[in-house]
């Protein structure tokens, strides 16, 4: 059997009206599946929030109060 590539699975549940916006916004971008738009409003989210989403092969040691910054490479005080 094939590796996941998202082994992680979340149940969201919706009214009828969040999941006509869903639909609507996906197919207005054309989006392959509603899985898809909820990780791209996700993202988006997260961006607008100021989350520094995680680059590809990023170590967790490299996220911390004191460590460097992952997105600018600086020290967390400015130094």
């Amino acid at each position: 059997m094939a590796q996941l590539e998202r082994p992680e699975r979340l149940q969201i549940m919706l009214s009828a009206e969040e999941l006509v916006a869903l639909d609507d916004w996906r197919f207005a971008r054309r989006m392959p599946s509603r899985a898809a738009a909820i990780r791209e409003l996700l993202r988006r989210g997260l961006v607008a929030e100021g989350v520094a989403l995680a680059e590809p092969n990023q170590r967790s040691s490299n996220y911390g109060v004191l460590s460097g910054d992952p997105v600018n490479g600086a020290a967390a005080d400015g130094s």
